[in-house]
């Protein structure tokens, strides 16, 4: 087990806790995931989901069309110029996801100890003794004794809008179920998730790959949330089909890990995939309850040792209806932290919340204070012990520059990069302090045109734990053969300084590429 990345100096001061915290321009080193919807579309919203720290935005295509969801993105574009503040787009896509149709709408009610039938037949009407659903596999997938989830958001033991299941038998295409609590099932589609059980199911669907082709490509996406990844051959695949739509060769790929399945290829799926999303509300019904926190544990821990970034779902679900979470929930946010997480991402919290904009900056206040107690030293040194000996060079200049920072305490860490990858190998030792990654562009030909580099690694780290990307003006070379990134090195320390992360003789650790060497240097600012 790895969850001692928690520090308290002895004896705390309990008054202490009590100070108000200092207001940073970052508001937190790790990230949010917001997923854009009904109750966070318009751009004055999204301009205040930015201000509060959202870093990536999500669009979900289980639901909403591409014209609603391509409104969203020009909005967020809108803000993102408003507020001058970068957001990177997530594609989610739908994967083998069962649902159950309601084309009438009319509200279902459940009753405990009742019996309900699954039907493949979607021409009937829902009820509460039918429920048509869109895989006609189920009667074979299924036997008598098996755990089928039904809601909008899904079962989490207190909500009466999702329904727990018990199969009881089996009737040629039909599943006969015993209803094993009360529940109220409103709206037009819900989940269905069969516990622990193989859908045969492509987990790039016709439907996700016509999306991916006439919605992602055209908006050049950052990052391709994968639902439903159950082995790497997934991930291969999907990286395929991307490869051959041009602009989104560069698209990242996050194996979206919902249920045992996946869980058992762990290992192998985080080695193709990009990063990884830990996606709660499904894996935490496919698991017993009390193995939920060892997964989560687990998995962060792999992607932190792999250098990949990690991001949790499903933390604070009653702030879709409430102004505050509940303590558990708080709680929650501050461990995901502690056991490493990259970014937090806000699901129905904020795509039909009533408080979007407040769950998005109280998860980030949660993340700063957790933070502060994160057991960087324990955490470095392990680190480095399981990267081991010999270090690649690009490795050694990361853990070397981090190390520096920390011996000198500077404020920030000043990294010049063309692929982003230096910049994410120094975040990957969870630094202190802000990492700030210098962009610098490259030119490139497909012999019709010249284009830029740069923009898509700028917004893919913004999903990175204490990243903050800059891209810098193209004319400013990634490597010079001497010293001479002067001019560029100033842009980045007024940035610092306009942002109130670089003071008067506060020292910076840079990290840079001169001819064929890297270098690590600390400067030390004058007034």
């Amino acid at each position: 087990m790895h969850s001692t990345n928690l520090l308290l100096e002895e004896p705390i001061r309990m008054a202490s806790i009590l100070e108000p915290s200092k207001t940073s321009f970052f508001p937190a080193m790790t990230k949010i995931v917001g997923t854009l919807g009904p109750k966070s579309r318009t751009v004055d919203t999204i301009s205040a989901c930015l201000k509060a720290g959202m870093s990536v935005a999500r669009f979900d295509f289980s639901w909403g069309d591409a014209a609603y969801h391509q409104e969203t993105l020009e909005n967020l574009k809108l803000a993102i110029k408003a507020t001058k503040k970068l957001c990177a787009v997530m594609l989610d896509t739908v994967g083998p996801e069962l649902q159950v149709v309601n084309k009438n709408e009319t509200p279902i009610s459940l009753e405990e100890n009742g019996t309900v039938v699954l039907t493949p037949h979607q021409g009937q009407e829902a009820s509460s003794s039918l429920l048509p659903i869109n895989f006609s596999g189920l009667a074979k997938a299924v036997t008598p004794g098996a755990t089928i989830f039904v809601g909008q958001y899904l079962f989490t033991g207190s909500e009466t809008t999702s329904v727990w299941l018990e199969v009881s038998e089996v009737q040629g295409d039909d599943v006969v179920c015993i209803i094993k609590n009360t529940a109220t099932l409103a709206g037009s589609l819900f989940t269905l998730h069969c516990s622990q059980i193989h859908i045969d199911l492509p987990t790039l669907s016709d439907e996700d790959k016509d999306v991916i082709r006439k919605w992602g490509a055209p908006n050049k996406i950052d990052f391709l949330s994968l639902s439903y990844t159950r082995h790497a051959e997934d991930v291969r695949q999907a990286r395929e089909f991307l490869s051959k739509l041009g602009d989104l060769s560069q698209t990242q790929i996050f194996a979206k890990i919902e249920n045992v399945e996946g869980l058992n290829h762990f290992d192998e799926i985080l080695e193709e995939a990009d990063g990884i999303i830990l996606s709660r509300g499904n894996i935490g019904i496919d698991l017993p309850p009390e193995k939920v926190f060892l997964f989560q544990k687990s998995a962060l821990h792999k992607c932190n040792m792999a250098g990949k970034p990690a991001v949790v779902t499903r933390v604070v679900d009653s702030m879709t209806d409430n102004l505050r979470p509940t303590r558990a929930e708080a709680t929650d946010v501050a461990n995901a932290v502690l056991d490493g997480s990259d970014a937090i991402l806000l699901g129905a919290e904020t795509l039909r919340g009533l408080y979007p904009v407040e769950t998005i900056s109280t998860v980030g206040r949660i993340c700063a204070e957790a933070e502060k107690v994160f057991n960087q030293d324990l955490y470095y040194k392990r680190t480095v012990k399981y990267v081991g000996e010999p270090m690649t060079h690009l490795e050694s200049i990361a853990s070397s520059a981090v190390r520096a920072a920390i011996k000198v305490k500077a404020s920030v860490i000043i990294c010049f990069t063309s692929s982003g990858r230096a910049a994410r190998l120094i975040a990957k030792y969870r630094p202190s302090m802000p990492v700030l990654s210098v962009v610098i562009p490259r030119l490139k030909t497909n012999q019709l045109k010249w284009s830029f580099t740069g923009a898509f690694e700028a917004r893919q780290s913004l999903i990175v734990r204490g990243l903050f990307p800059m891209l810098a003006d193209p004319r400013h070379p990634a490597e010079s053969t001497s010293a001479t990134n002067e001019s560029v090195l100033k842009v980045a320390l007024d940035h610092g300084k306009a942002s109130g992360v670089i003071k008067s003789h506060d020292r910076v650790v840079v990290c840079q590429k001169v001819g064929d060497s890297s270098v690590v240097k600390i400067i030390e600012l004058d007034d």
